[in-house]
C-alpha cells in the first residue's frame, strides 16, 4: 500500500534546523567537537519558585485531569496583570486573553481561524520561516514585504502603499525583530494601525523577545486603536527560560480571541495543570529577574561580538534580543557557504541569514544561548 501525502506538503520544505541538526548530530557522533551557536533555546534554568510551583501542583486534586481550553482563570489573570505591569495594557482576563501551548501553535491557530484558500498574507523578509510555511500549508499565498538594514528593518510604508490588499487578510509583525534584533521605531506601530484600518487587514505582532537585552519593552496593543485591528502573541519561552514547557499567550479583541479559541478547542485538550501553575509563578516574578538574566546575556553578547568580528562580520550595537545578527564584510561569499565552511573548519555551527528570507543573504546569526566558556573556546579556535 502506498498512501499519497496531501498536496499541501509539496508547498513546504522540512524546517531548516530539523534537517541541519541531523548533519550536526552526525558530526558529533563522528567525534567532532561541535559548538552549536545556531539555536535560540535558553540554556539557563527557570526561577526556583517556578520549579517549586509545578512540583507543588502535582498533589492538587485537579492536577491530572483535562484542563479548560482557555486555561486556568488564575493564568489568564496573571497574563492580564503582566500586560498591565510591563506594557501598560489593560486586558479583560475573561475575554481578551488566551493561553497557548507555545506561541508557535498560535501561529497555526490564527492562520486556520482567518485564512481561506487563496487568501494572501503579508510576511516580513527576513522573518520567522513558520509564518510562510503555515500560510502555504493552508493553501493561502505568502506575500513578502522587505525589511532592510538601511531602514532599520522597519516596513517601507511607501512600498506598502502600493500593495494591492484586495485579498490580503493578515500581516505578520515581529518586534523586537527576529533575526535582526531591531527594536520597533516610535511611529511604526502607529502607522501600521492606520494602514491596517484603511486596508481592512488584521495585524499580528509576534512578541517573544521584549525583555532580552531590551530596556524598552513594547507591545503593539498599547497603541490607540490596536484592539480594533490587531492581536499579539507572546511567550514565556525566552523571557523565563521555559521553552520546553510550551507556554504562550494571545491577546486582543474578544471577537478575534473567540475565533482562535474555536480552532484551538478542536486541536487540543487543554494545557497541563502543573505547567499552568508554573507559568503563573513566572509571570509574578519581579523585574529583578530580567535584570539578572540580562547580566548574563550581556556578558555573552560581548564575547559573541568578539567572535563575530574574528569571522569578518559587523553588527548593529543597538540590536536587542537573544541573537547577534551580523553582516559579512565579504559579500562575495554566500551565507550558507560561509556557515558550512565555519562548521567544517572550526566545528562551530551558526545560522545563515538566508533561512529567514532573501533579505538575509550576506548575514549570519549567532545565538546567545551558549555558555560563556563555549564562546571563548570558539574564539580560541579562530585565533589559533
Amino acid at each position: 500500500m502506498s498512501t499519497r501525502t496531501a498536496k499541501r506538503l509539496d508547498s513546504v520544505k522540512e524546517y531548516y534546523f530539523s534537517k541541519k541538526l541531523r548533519e550536526v548530530s552526525a558530526l558529533i557522533k563522528a567525534g567532532k567537537p561541535i559548538l552549536n551557536m545556531g539555536i535560540g533555546s535558553p540554556d539557563l534554568p527557570p526561577d526556583p519558585s517556578v520549579i517549586a510551583a509545578i512540583k507543588d501542583s502535582l498533589l492538587e486534586p485537579k492536577a491530572h485531569m483535562y484542563q479548560s481550553y482557555q486555561g486556568l482563570p488564575e493564568l489568564r489573570e496573571a497574563i492580564a496583570s503582566f500586560y498591565q505591569k510591563q506594557y501598560n495594557v489593560t486586558l479583560d482576563a475573561n475575554s481578551e486573553v488566551l493561553p497557548l501551548m507555545g506561541s508557535k501553535e498560535g501561529i497555526m491557530h490564527i492562520s486556520m481561524a482567518f485564512l481561506n484558500k487563496g487568501d494572501q498574507v503579508l510576511i516580513p523578509n527576513p522573518g520567522y520561516p513558520t509564518y510562510s510555511s503555515i500560510t502555504q500549508l493552508l493553501e493561502a499565498e505568502a506575500v513578502f514585504y522587505d525589511l532592510k538594514e538601511e531602514n532599520n528593518w522597519q516596513p517601507d510604508f511607501e512600498a506598502l502603499s502600493k500593495v494591492d490588499t484586495t485579498n490580503v487578510k493578515l500581516m505578520w509583525l515581529n518586534y523586537p525583530h527576529m533575526p535582526t534584533g531591531a527594536q520597533v521605531d516610535v511611529d511604526t506601530f502607529i502607522r501600521l494601525i492606520e494602514w491596517a484600518k484603511k486596508n481592512d487587514v488584521l495585524l499580528i505582532n509576534d512578541n517573544p523577545y521584549s525583555f532580552i537585552l531590551n530596556k524598552n519593552p513594547q507591545s503593539l496593543m498599547s497603541q490607540t486603536g490596536a484592539m480594533d485591528v490587531a492581536i499579539e502573541l507572546n511567550s514565556l519561552s525566552k523571557a523565563y527560560n521555559l521553552s520546553g514547557w510550551r507556554v504562550g499567550m494571545l491577546t486582543g479583541n474578544s471577537k478575534y480571541i473567540n475565533a482562535v479559541l474555536k480552532v484551538k478547542s478542536n486541536m487540543d485538550s487543554g494545557m497541563f495543570f502543573g505547567i499552568q501553575k508554573g507559568a503563573i509563578a513566572a509571570l509574578k516574578l519581579e523585574n529583578i529577574w530580567f535584570e539578572e538574566l540580562n547580566k548574563i546575556y550581556a556578558e555573552r553578547r560581548k564575547a559573541m561580538i568578539e567572535l563575530a568580528t574574528l569571522m569578518g562580520s559587523e553588527f548593529d550595537p543597538k540590536s536587542v534580543g537573544m541573537f547577534l545578527w551580523a553582516k559579512l564584510k565579504n559579500q562575495s561569499i554566500k551565507s550558507e557557504e560561509f556557515i558550512d565552511s565555519v562548521l567544517l573548519e572550526y566545528n562551530i555551527f551558526i545560522t545563515p541569514g538566508t533561512i529567514f528570507g532573501s533579505q538575509g543573504e550576506g548575514y549570519i546569526r549567532f545565538s546567545l544561548c551558549v555558555k560563556l566558556e563555549d564562546i571563548q573556546t570558539a574564539i580560541n579556535r579562530l585565533k589559533s
